[in-house]
């Protein structure tokens, strides 16, 4: 018999991002472990973090990590690929007994999936510059002409829920037909806002080009750790679904229910400790 598992399979698992963008990563853990429950953490009054210092991101990764870990998480997921890139590998050494699934691109499979040999990355500046980007390539695309492709303005857009018009298709086609006219047949989404962007991007692209979206292998993966901790929920009913901000409640809750597609009443993002014995009766 295994050890018991540090944490409460019952507790709540965190998901965070620097705005909106990583609800299109908790929808795909939402469909894939639908009894669980789950706090999501949108950071948009730091959004986005593509344009930010390192050192700030990890400050800001670090402060919501503290605030997940006093509501008594059990995993939580990065759903930021700019995290990802930037800090990963120093949260995990911060908090070695904690399960955290970062979001990654998904250049592996894209990698394998492209017929042109060429592959772009839509990504913000961050991302693109970042030291686990550049590792990714050099492990998984030996031969693959891999562009990474800054996008400036898309998380904003997806912030403001300016997902479609011409100001927005203006923006993306900017952006990915230059990829294009390079020979790209897979577009990697490469910023958890961007697939709220995807039918845009789709439809400039056209039908005979992949555009890949990692997050259900984040789900997949997430799923898994649970299930190896020993960690998955014993209830059967829905989990619900709990939404912090540090941006501007009414704002933020507009914009979710746009992107989540049901209203809900975000509360401000703790500052301190809360209660860590906290029960999570099914």
């Amino acid at each position: 018999m295994g050890a018991a598992p540090a944490f409460a399979a019952d507790a709540p698992i965190g998901v965070f991002d620097s705005g909106v963008g990583g609800l299109s990563v908790l929808r795909e853990i939402r469909a894939r472990l639908p009894a669980e429950r789950l706090i999501y953490v949108a950071d948009s009054e730091h959004a986005p973090y593509g344009d930010k210092s390192p050192a700030y991101v990890q400050a800001r990764a670090e402060h919501i990590l503290a605030q997940l870990r006093h509501a008594g998480c059990k995993a939580v997921v990065v759903a930021c690929n700019t995290v990802t890139g930037l800090s990963i590998r120093a949260l995990r050494e911060r908090h070695p007994d904690w399960p955290l699934v970062a979001i990654e691109p998904a250049v592996k499979p894209a990698a394998a999936l492209t017929r042109s040999g060429v592959v772009g990355v839509l990504a913000t500046r961050n991302t693109v510059d970042s030291p686990g980007l550049a590792r990714l390539i050099a492990a998984h695309a030996a031969g693959v002409q891999v562009l990474p492709q800054a996008c400036p303005g898309w998380v904003e857009r997806v912030e403001r829920g300016e997902l479609d018009g011409p100001d927005t298709e203006a923006a993306v086609a900017q952006r990915v037909r230059p990829l294009l006219a390079a020979g790209a047949d897979v577009l990697v989404l490469g910023c958890t806002h961007y697939p709220f962007l995807r039918p845009v991007i789709q439809r400039i692209a056209g039908p005979d080009v992949t555009v890949l979206d990692p997050a259900p292998a984040v789900a997949r993966e997430l799923a898994r750790r649970l299930d190896e901790g020993h960690l998955a929920t014993p209830c059967t009913a829905p989990g619900d679904v709990a939404f912090w901000t540090s941006g501007d409640l009414t704002q933020t809750a507009r914009v979710i229910e746009l992107l989540w597609g049901q209203a809900v009443q975000p509360l401000r993002l703790p500052d301190g400790a809360a209660n860590t014995s906290r029960q999570y009766p099914c």
